[in-house]
């Protein structure tokens, strides 16, 4: 009997630690980019989601070209001009100096009942969303984190393993 308690409590544990990347997924993740392997240009180099007058965000992500951003560059901006019932009219988005970034925020058109909203950000492919509103067209200056997902659930798993195993000894 205690074999069996052994192996099953064995099997929960790689049932929780093989599961863990199912459980945190999304159906489309631009979030979880990896750091590109090749080397780069030059030190702190990073890229941005490029595209110039797309229709749509999830083309203007799938289609981004990949290009390392020019050394006289630090940000990524992202140019949004939507109707006033919020549909997307174009979308720009590119690598960008301090200068670019100093007019982030939205603006309304009165005459053509558009509105244009830009917003900055700092780090590796950092510029995944749309500003739409005062509340996200802003200018991000943190650093993205070149790894996916949390670390706390894989710190804990082996401490975990150890109290399921450790009394049926």
């Amino acid at each position: 009997m205690l074999p069996l308690c052994h192996a099953l409590a064995i099997a929960v544990v790689q049932i929780v630690i093989f599961s863990e990347n199912w459980v945190f997924s999304k159906n489309i993740n631009f979030y979880d980019v990896r750091p590109p392997l090749d080397p780069t240009p030059f030190p702190n180099s990073f890229k941005c989601f490029t595209c110039e007058n797309a229709g749509d965000n999830y083309n203007c992500n799938r289609w981004a070209e990949d290009k390392w951003c020019p050394q006289n560059t630090q940000y990524c901006l992202t140019v949004h001009h939507f109707t006033s019932h919020g549909r997307s009219t174009s979308i720009t988005k590119k690598c960008a100096s301090r200068s670019e970034c100093h007019f982030v925020g939205c603006q309304h058109s009165r005459d053509s009942e558009h509105t244009e909203c830009r917003s900055c950000c700092e780090g590796m492919i950092c510029n995944v969303e749309l500003p739409t509103n005062h509340t996200n067209a802003v200018f991000a200056v943190m650093h993205a984190q070149r790894t996916s997902g949390s670390s706390a659930p894989t710190l804990h798993l082996p401490v975990l393993a150890w109290f399921f195993v450790l009394p049926l000894q």
